[in-house]
């Protein structure tokens, strides 16, 4: 028999806990501050005298943290717990916006890019760990953080362009006080215990193991996606003489995409997960790809960013998800610090060799070639792993 008791009992059983909360709503702030540096620090630096390669640059310097951070991270988080590294990204990110609020000149601009890189491998390897040590899927807790932080990657870039109209100094100054936000949430966080990976497992190779690997190439993928989203896809938008509100809101509808691309892999089993790798690596690539013959159509440029968001969105889930399944429970830190630590390299490498290739090939030639990268690597991978989707089911 019903009772008001009882149903008191049930709404608290659905009601979320204050950890899944601060986990989301910290996604949410985090993203929202990210998503307007990335497309006003490109046009703070085009505005300022920077050139489309030193852009490139600038955004593979903040790789570069981001990569050399991960790397450490999976050590780090058997000292201290993961919230701490949450709570260090929210002060990262808000010191590396303010810096170039202040002054557009070259070393605060490396330093905001430094201190980019440090603030997105401390938050994303330490949120991902954390939503991961729960008993549900690793697929849908990644995918539920996914789509509720990437609320702030959808809002962001529209706020950041429409602030950009009136100066990108200005829309970087917000930024730095959302970042700041951040730093609230991280500190709800549920106080897990660092991990403890069990007795003679290395960490050292663990992006070798069977799983792990494919996971890595997601995030490869993945990464190299949204560098270009936030380094040569404004910067081509910019070319072909787009507003800063209009490019601010293409950027949107690839983020937008992500999201949705993320949402649609939240339940897949058994084969479909390899499916949604090969299918997100290939939208991804062959749209990006494209993206530039069209920047002066702004339908046909969102149609394409919308069709590499949906596989970007679907990469970015389901890479660490497989990789964390197919791991100890208390190596999950290592899977998740190693996937990204490869999506780090790809936010160094892409833009960079995009910088490279049009000192000597025009841009479209050169996202051309960086999107059919992308897309050869579903059929490597597929070829290397395939019956993994049978083993990932449970």
């Amino acid at each position: 028999m019903w009772s008001p008791l009882a149903g008191r009992r049930a709404s608290r059983l659905r009601r979320p806990s204050r950890d899944t909360v601060a986990s989301a709503g910290g996604a949410a702030v985090f993203s929202c501050s990210l998503g307007i540096a990335a497309v006003a620090l490109p046009l703070l630096a085009l505005r300022s005298g920077y050139t489309a390669v030193e852009v490139g640059v600038l955004a593979a310097v903040s790789a570069v943290a981001q990569m050399t951070t991960r790397l450490l991270l999976g050590a780090v988080m058997r000292l201290v717990g993961d919230w701490v590294l949450v709570l260090v990204a929210g002060a990262a990110l808000c010191l590396s916006n303010g810096l170039v609020a202040v002054s557009a000149a070259l070393v605060p601009f490396v330093l905001a890019a430094l201190l980019q890189g440090v603030a997105r491998g401390c938050f994303w390897t330490g949120s991902q760990a954390h939503v991961v040590r729960g008993d549900r899927p690793a697929v849908g807790a990644i995918a539920t953080m996914n789509f509720v932080g990437s609320i702030g990657l959808l809002t962001g870039p529209v706020l950041a362009g429409l602030l950009a109209e009136h100066s990108p100094r200005t829309a970087l100054g917000v930024a730095s006080a959302v970042a700041a936000a951040a730093i609230v949430p991280a500190l709800a966080l549920d106080r897990l215990p660092p991990f403890q990976p069990p007795a003679g497992r290395s960490p050292t190779r663990i992006w070798r193991r069977s799983g792990v690997d494919v996971g890595c190439w997601a995030s490869v993928s993945a990464g190299a996606w949204w560098s270009l989203l936030s380094s040569y896809v404004p910067v081509a938008l910019n070319a072909a003489r787009q507003p800063a509100s209009t490019i601010g809101a293409l950027v949107s509808v690839a983020s937008a995409a992500s999201v949705l691309g993320s949402v649609l892999v939240a339940r897949v089993r058994g084969r479909w997960v390899m499916r949604s790798f090969v299918l997100g690596t290939v939208a991804t690539g062959a749209a990006l790809g494209l993206v530039v013959l069209v920047a002066d159509a702004w339908w046909a440029a969102a149609a394409l960013l919308a069709v590499s968001g949906l596989g970007a969105g679907a990469l970015q889930t389901v890479g660490p998800a497989i990789a964390t399944d197919s791991v100890h429970p208390e190596e999950r830190g290592d899977a998740v610090a190693t996937t990204g630590t490869f999506r780090a390299a790809a936010l160094f490498t892409a833009p960079l060799a995009v910088a490279g290739a049009i000192a000597v090939i025009p841009l479209a030639a050169a996202m051309g070639l960086a999107g059919a990268l992308i897309t050869a690597s579903a059929f490597v991978v597929h070829g290397r792993s395939s019956g993994l989707g049978d083993s990932a089911d449970g």
